[in-house]
């Protein structure tokens, strides 16, 4: 609930912090599935990136993706796809692309709804808690505020009780 307690399957109730674990970087979340790490993911205003380490040997040319406004389909050429899932909210696919670095697959999409918080990257699985979703929109609304206000340092900006959504700030600060 929102005490910042969660109540799992078997019905026993657990202190959240944060449950969602933390990918290599800063502002990443990892998706692990029976234990193994299938990608990490992060997102800003306008961007949600999937982060997939291919096996060894791979090239570019030999990656498959497959965006379309609500699903993404990644994997190698000739073989089933590694993942093929909805994506965690409306796309634009022509805006949305992958790119390889230093054996790293960035599968990067651009949000339909600019501003809009993404509970996870693809369908309904890897939910983040909502502790971590609180995180991700303080950030977002740091982003948001640094973006209308260049200039100004929002780093250490505290937000009191419920962090608002970025999506409702979109249309700009009304002052009475």
């Amino acid at each position: 609930g929102p005490d910042g307690h969660v109540m799992d399957a078997k019905g026993s109730v657990r202190s959240v912090g944060s449950l969602t674990p933390k990918g290599t970087e800063k502002g990443r979340y990892q998706f692990k599935h029976e234990g193994r790490l299938i990608y990490e993911w992060d997102q800003n205003l306008e961007d949600v990136n999937l982060y997939v380490t291919p096996p060894p040997g791979v090239t570019p040319d030999m990656i498959d993706c497959v965006l379309t406004p609500s699903h993404m389909k990644l994997g190698l050429r000739g073989n089933p796809p590694f993942l093929d899932e909805p994506t965690g909210g409306p796309i634009v696919a022509k805006e949305s692309h992958f790119y390889m670095v230093d054996n790293e697959i960035t599968v990067a999409m651009s949000k339909m709804r600019k501003g809009e918080t993404w509970g996870s990257a693809l369908g309904g699985r890897g939910q983040v808690d909502p502790f971590t979703r609180q995180e991700i929109q303080r950030e977002m609304m740091l982003e948001r505020f640094q973006e209308e206000n260049p200039g100004f340092d929002f780093r250490g900006a505290e937000f009191n009780g419920q962090v608002p959504d970025p999506r409702a700030f979109m249309g700009g600060v009304k002052y009475n």
